[in-house]
């Protein structure tokens, strides 16, 4: 009995002393779980502290849903339509027909209001078929809008409504943009008025190939598009992308989609050609474009083992422009351009949208990477004419009234045909030569009897003619002579 005892006595004795530690040790053990949970935080934390719960989108849309504007375009589009007749068939032997239509078209897209004066920019393919354009403010005031100039490839343009004192968006610096960074796109989708969407910039740089080249200047597209996540959809073309801070970063411009509507991604075209481009419309009525003088290609991994290089970064050239910028400056076949004017790029679309920020005859520093070392070259930037002087508009919208693309002759086609000089037109698109029925491949050798010598030849006289009509006279490849009236 007395053993039973003893044993329950230490039993009791140490329950107490084993409660006693751990109640001496528990508020330290606490201690001690509480830092842990706060170095290792569990995914209800992590999801806490996204940017979800901490960015306020509500000043940047404050700021820039009045300086966003809805589009509205009315035009005719002109197409033929083919068929058989076989009463013509029976009549004149001949039973196909080709018919001409005008149909009626309706757009909407967006714009921003880039000035307190009026100046709205858009994309090019909201405006590109309206004879008529309406831009309607987001106090519900409509006004009647001038076009004041296009660039096909960078699909921008430049409108113009008669009002001061407007809200307009300023513009930040797309450069400095980063990638995980928080965006708005403000526009009208679908009618639908001042529609702010929110999204993180997913990549910069993207070339989707969507845009084509504007053939009557020769010039290429220009794609380096800045790639989001924030929901664009139809009409939301030409409207905003800003910052958390309000600032303009690009102009959306299209979506990567199946169906037509949104499915993850939407593209802008960056600021920083917007401003460029905006700046040169405005002043020149036409887009100065720059160029370095190269062909350039990506670097991959087949080319990087080629060359012997580890860096997959940068633009490798390829080939030299015989009197070229770059050649002019010393830049060499087989270097690497690393950066311009400071700014990293890393594909051939970065490389081609920042020298698109330049105007012919501005000098800019291009930093090359050339044996493993890095060497900075100062390069004067030339037109697509091969001198630094400021393209004249008169010539461009010449040419697009005209609907062509004029070359001289080849010297072997000259020999063939005796002729002594002549333009060849080299592509027609819709215009005053295709209404005319005049075809490619067509030389003009007299204009109201004047010898034509060479393409330039031919826009000169062309010019001083203008809201004149005039006779061409020419020659056909295969020996047929032409002649024809155009009104200009």
């Amino acid at each position: 009995m007395k053993n039973l005892f003893g044993g329950f006595l230490m039993a009791l004795l140490g329950g107490t002393v084993s409660l006693g530690i751990y109640k001496s040790i528990e508020p330290q053990y606490a201690q001690q779980q509480k830092e842990e949970q706060a170095e290792k935080p569990t995914l209800v934390n992590m999801l806490a502290t996204e940017p979800y719960a901490s960015v306020d989108y509500t000043n940047a849309a404050e700021l820039t849903i009045n300086g966003v504007v809805h589009v509205k375009t009315e035009g005719i589009v002109e197409y033929n339509q083919q068929g058989f007749d076989p009463f013509r068939q029976f009549f004149y032997g001949d039973g196909n027909y080709n018919q001409k239509y005008r149909q009626p078209v309706k757009g909407a897209g967006s714009g921003v209001i880039i000035s307190a004066d009026g100046y709205i920019v858009t994309n090019n393919h909201v405006i590109e078929k309206a004879d008529q354009i309406k831009i309607t403010l987001n106090n519900k005031k409509t006004y009647d809008a001038e076009l004041i100039g296009t660039d096909p490839t960078t699909d921008l343009a430049l409108l113009k409504i008669e009002e001061a004192g407007l809200p307009y968006i300023l513009y930040g610096n797309s450069d400095q943009l980063k990638v995980g960074e928080w965006v708005l796109a403000v526009g009208n989708p679908f009618n639908l008025t001042s529609t702010v969407t929110a999204g993180i910039v997913s990549a910069k740089g993207r070339d989707i190939d969507i845009l084509s080249g504007d053939p009557f200047t020769g010039s290429s597209s220009i794609e380096s598009f800045i790639q989001t996540d924030a929901a664009v959809n139809p009409g939301n073309s030409g409207g905003a992308l800003v910052n958390t801070k309000g600032e303009l970063i690009g102009i959306n411009a299209a979506i990567k989609s199946n169906t037509g509507s949104f499915a993850g991604y939407s593209f802008a075209i960056p600021a920083n050609i917007v401003r460029k481009v905006v700046g040169d419309l405005k002043e020149f009525g036409t887009v100065q474009r720059a160029y370095i003088g190269v062909q350039i290609k990506n670097i991959d991994e087949k080319l990087a083992d080629e060359i012997g290089v580890a860096d997959l970064n940068g633009v490798y050239v390829e080939e030299l422009m015989e009197k070229g910028s770059a050649k002019d400056a010393g830049i060499k076949e087989g270097d690497i351009i690393k950066k311009v004017k400071g700014v990293e790029v890393n594909s051939a679309s970065e490389l081609q949208a920042k020298i698109g920020e330049f105007r012919p005859g501005d000098e800019v520093s291009i930093s090359i990477l050339r044996n493993g070392n890095l060497t900075v070259k100062k390069v004067v930037l030339k037109n697509m004419e091969g001198n630094t002087e400021i393209i004249d508009n008169t010539n461009n919208q010449l040419l697009k009234s005209l609907g062509a693309k004029f070359n001289d002759v080849d010297e072997e086609l000259l020999e063939k045909l005796e002729l002594v000089g002549g333009a060849q037109i080299e592509s027609v698109f819709q215009g005053k030569l295709k209404d005319a029925n005049i075809g490619e491949g067509f030389i003009i050798t007299k204009v109201d009897k004047e010898d034509i010598n060479n393409a330039a030849d031919l826009i000169e006289i062309l010019s001083q003619k203008k809201d004149e009509g005039v006779l061409l006279q020419g020659i056909y490849p295969n020996g047929r002579n032409g002649y024809y009236g155009v009104g200009l």
